[in-house]
């Protein structure tokens, strides 16, 4: 039987959202486990270094996990935190999601200087993201606005838009909420306008699969319900063989009596397909809810677009 640890070390990004959880995530350790020392290993990732390039002609969002999980594999690290949103559906061989966090609010936030919402701005308004799922969506509901790459730190992102370099900017309300930044949110956009990125707004932790002696401690965090949601995104996402490469949205909640909603979006890159898919069963099915999504989208001709947007 493995021992508690007294220390447990945590490899996480640099990035100011990226430390603001892992010190979540040491705090919630702490205030579980009076007495045990956390130490956090802020690491450097090829998505942070590379900042000049969309995420999908580099390589998509797994490379602001890789680092980190070789930490994890070289035993320098204990856990790693991430954003979910970020990481890829296959993990590496003896790495596994030991605990999920509680989801923060999941919707896309508009964040603009003059405007206070999507329907307020000009009809050719600059819009900064660097997300193709947003600029599929926004395109299709918008297509005179003028969608700009726009990457780097949630701090970054903002200045320029300060700068008046864009009209508005999309981020992730949890991101800004977490930052102590939700009065910068002008309107948070509803699902129906927006659908969000799998696992957005839901925090997970990745541990070796051998460690129970980690394991044992990072249970006290696990959020059922969050878990069960992202199940089902990231299953209909596995189906689909997606990436940031391609417009993806998957978005499951809970309902009433145990029942889950999972929505789910493909579209072209200029917004003039868009494909979605919605099912609704109990939370016990969520797996299956999320191949069923996915299996509706393939049936409506997501195939060969998704083929389409992988080629070079």
């Amino acid at each position: 039987m493995n021992l508690a640890p007294s220390r447990i070390r945590i490899a996480t990004r640099r990035s100011p959202l990226a430390m603001w959880q892992a010190e979540h995530v040491a705090s919630l350790l702490k205030a579980a486990h009076p007495g045990l020392e956390v130490d956090l290993l802020p690491m450097v990732t090829q998505g942070d270094r590379i900042l000049d390039a969309p995420l999908a002609k580099i390589g998509g969002k797994g490379l602001f996990v890789k680092e980190l999980e070789q930490g994890l594999l070289s035993g320098i690290a204990d856990i790693a935190v991430h954003s979910m949103k970020d990481v890829p559906v296959e993990l590496p061989e003896g790495l596994h999601l030991g605990a999920i966090l509680r989801r923060e609010d999941p919707r896309d936030a508009l964040v603009s200087v003059h405007y206070d919402s999507l329907d307020a701005l000009p009809a050719n308004a600059r819009i900064g993201t660097s997300s193709l799922r947003r600029e599929c969506q926004l395109k299709s509901r918008f297509p005179g606005f003028q969608i700009q790459g726009l990457r780097g730190n949630v701090n970054t992102r903002l200045a320029r838009l300060d700068q008046d370099e864009f009209d508005a900017i999309l981020l992730a309300s949890a991101g800004l909420i977490r930052l102590g930044m939700a009065d910068r949110i002008r309107e948070s956009i509803t699902p129906d306008i927006s659908l969000p990125a799998i696992g957005q707004g839901i925090i997970g932790i990745e541990c070796r699969k051998d460690d129970t002696a980690v394991m044992s401690l990072i249970q006290a965090l696990h959020d059922q319900d969050a878990a069960n949601v992202l199940e089902a995104e990231r299953a209909m996402n596995e189906r689909l063989q997606g990436g940031c490469q391609i417009p993806i949205a998957g978005h499951a909640e809970l309902l009433p009596t145990q029942q889950m909603r999972m929505r789910g979006l493909v579209g072209s890159v200029d917004g003039t397909t868009i494909l979605y898919a919605e099912k609704t069963g109990p939370v016990s099915t969520a797996h299956a809810l999320g191949i069923a999504v996915a299996d509706e989208l393939l049936a409506q001709g997501a195939g060969p677009l998704l083929l389409q947007l992988q080629q070079p």
